[in-house]
Parts: structure tokens; C-alpha cells; sequence
């Protein structure tokens, strides 16, 4: 467990560097000045003296490895800089948007659980009956519907026609529900799919047949057996695309005027505020890598056959 936790701190070092690296490269390659965009917001009158002494206020007419390297020092003491248009220290900011879209990713996850774990189960468990068919048909609708049309149908529904849920905005626990369904709907689908197939082929194993000729309960089976079996490549899929539900959390952010990590991206991107930015993409890619970790300690739980040697899970 030592051994798979040091190498797997290892390679988020190396991605973390590689992200800072690529993240800074393609901030100076963006198109935009946000010297010019922040003096235009404080509405003065612009002279080249003004712009000048602004660029030196702000570290940008140093040469661009000088300008990386001393950004790159300051991240490693946990200091982003400053943002250029809020002037807030940049992991304050990220830190009072993180609570929010974590919220927002817990809703879409216990969504994604709740609809994916029963619906794989029957689907598996009666194949090529009722269960099975709307299993395909919703598994089809959640990988064609786009996630700004199905939030943009929830709000219509359930905001503007019954008036059951808020229709933006963080507050009340009702709020949460229309942006938990938005994002969690297509993983969901995805989810519950990859759940029947892993069950239906733990069914046809050996050790399967055995239990029951044991005489253990079908639901022993089941869940101690054959679902327990079939998590594994769930899990896999899982750790892949959680970058799709905080990436997928920067439209559901905006669409809902949810204030979270993702609409604040947004803004700032237009904002062509750099360090706010790039503070942001080092967050999300130390969540990412995070999310990834997590998975590959729960190999061992979910099947105990799962050992690590050389540092690879085998």
C-alpha cells in the first residue's frame, strides 16, 4: 500500500510540473492583453506610461522563463499571486469557490450512484427483458443528449411550468437538484451499461456457479460475488472521467449561475485574468490526479486478489 501510495505521489508531481508548464505556455499564446483589460475596467485614461508601469507592477515585461520560474516558486509555497481583475490572492478565491463545486460533483456522483447501480443490477439480472430495453434506451439518451439542452429542459419543467424547484442560484437544498441531475445524467448512463456488461460476464464465471451450488442465497451472490467483481471496471471508467464532471461542472456552473470553480474559469477566461487561470487548471489537474489515487487504493478493497508489486497494480 506504501509502495502504490510513493509511486503514485510521484507521478502527481510529474503531471503537476508537466500542467504547470503547459498551462503557463498556453496563457502567454492566448490571445488578449489583461494589462490593456484592466485598465480598460478601471475606465482611465490609457497612456503608454500607464500601461508600462502596470506591466512592470505585474512581473509581465520580464522575459517569459523569468516570469515562469518566479511563478513556479511561489506555487510551490502554495502562493498563485494575485488575481489581476478581483485583486484577491488567487487560492483564496479558489478556495471559497471550491466548496460549492464540490457540492455540485457530490450531487452529480450520489445522482450517477442512485440511477447506475439499481439500473445495471436489473439489467443484468433480467437480460433481454423490460429492465434490459429501458436500460438501452436510457444509456442512449444519456449519451446523446448535450448537458446544456437537458438543463436548460429541467429548468422549463420544474422551474418555469411547475414551480417544484429554484431555478438558479446556491442556497436551499432544493438547488442543488436540477445542476446534480444535469451533470450526473450522462455518466449515469454510461455507468450503468459498463455495470451490466461486468456483471453479466462475472455471472458466467466458474466461482459463480460454485456459490450457488453452495447454496448461498441469490443475493449473496450477487452482491458479495458477482457485483463486488463487476466494480472493478466501473471503477477504471470512473477515475477517467472525473475530469468530465469537473469539466462538465464549468457549463452546469454557468447555466444554473452556480458559484463554483467552473463559472468563475469562465469569467476569468474572458477576463484574460492569467494567474486566476492558471490556478484554477493546477486545482482541477491535483483533483484529477487525486480522484485517480483514490480508485487504485479501492482495487485492493473492492477484490483482494488486487496486489501491488514493482509499483503496478496487478
Amino acid at each position: 500500500m506504501l509502495q502504490r501510495i510513493r509511486s503514485r505521489l510521484i507521478q502527481l508531481f510529474t503531471v503537476l510540473f508537466a500542467l504547470s508548464l503547459l498551462t503557463f505556455t498556453l496563457m502567454k499564446l492566448a490571445p488578449g492583453d489583461p494589462v490593456l483589460s484592466l485598465l480598460r475596467v478601471d475606465e482611465m485614461q490609457v497612456t503608454m506610461a500607464d500601461e508600462a508601469q502596470l506591466r512592470e507592477e505585474l512581473g509581465l515585461n520580464r522575459p517569459l522563463h523569468q516570469q515562469y520560474l518566479a511563478w513556479l516558486g511561489n506555487v510551490l509555497r502554495l502562493d498563485f499571486g494575485t488575481s489581476i481583475m478581483k485583486g484577491k490572492p488567487v487560492l483564496q478565491e479558489l478556495m471559497d469557490r471550491l466548496p460549492a463545486t464540490l457540492e455540485l460533483t457530490l450531487g452529480g456522483l450520489a445522482f450517477m450512484a442512485l440511477v447506475a447501480v439499481p439500473l445495471g443490477m436489473l439489467a443484468a439480472r433480467y437480460p433481454g427483458r423490460l429492465p434490459d430495453h429501458l436500460g438501452r434506451l436510457f444509456a442512449l439518451l444519456g449519451a446523446s443528449v448535450p448537458l446544456f439542452w437537458l438543463g436548460l429542459i429541467l429548468i422549463f419543467i420544474f422551474s418555469l411550468k411547475l414551480q417544484w424547484l429554484p431555478m438558479t442560484g446556491r442556497g436551499e437544498w432544493k438547488g442543488l437538484i436540477l445542476p446534480s441531475v444535469t451533470l450526473g445524467f450522462g455518466l449515469a448512463a454510461v455507468h450503468a451499461r459498463l455495470l451490466r456488461s461486468g456483471m453479466l460476464e462475472s455471472l458466467s464465471q466458474e466461482y459463480v456457479r460454485s456459490a450457488r451450488a453452495r447454496g448461498l442465497s441469490e443475493r449473496r451472490v450477487y452482491f458479495k460475488h458477482v457485483l463486488r467483481a463487476a466494480l472493478i471496471p466501473v471503477l477504471t471508467v470512473f477515475g477517467m472521467t472525473f475530469g468530465s464532471l469537473l469539466g462538465g461542472s464549468v457549463v452546469v456552473e454557468t447555466l444554473f449561475a452556480w458559484p463554483g470553480l467552473g463559472s468563475m474559469a469562465v469569467e476569468a477566461v474572458f477576463q484574460r485574468d492569467y494567474p486566476l487561470v492558471q490556478g484554477y487548471l493546477m486545482m482541477t489537474g491535483l483533483l484529477i490526479i487525486a480522484a485517480n489515487l483514490a480508485v487504485d487504493l479501492l482495487y485492493g478493497w473492492v477484490d483482494p486478489r488486487i496486489r501491488v508489486k514493482g509499483g503496478r497494480v496487478q
